[in-house]
């Protein structure tokens, strides 16, 4: 069942029952409290190890030129 539906059905049912349904949401929620994610501790983008992983490739130095050869040899029709 998907939230439109679920809504609509709620929406379908008389006041008292809809009522019901709200507190039994509220149940729920204290009943299953979310569990807190976990902070990531961030770093410096610099001491990532992919940083660099290119630098000794010769076909590499020039990354625009790379693209638009790439690009020209595989989106065009032969």
């Amino acid at each position: 069942m998907t939230l439109l539906e679920i809504a609509q059905e709620i929406d379908s049912l008389p006041p008292e029952a809809q009522k019901q349904v709200e507190d039994f949401i509220a149940f729920l929620k204290t009943r299953y409290k979310p569990v807190p994610k976990k902070r990531v501790k961030k770093g410096k983008l610099e001491d990532e190890p992919f940083v660099g992983m290119w630098k000794d490739r010769a076909d590499m130095r020039d990354s625009v030129k790379w693209v638009r050869e790439m690009r020209q040899r595989e989106w065009t029709r032969s």
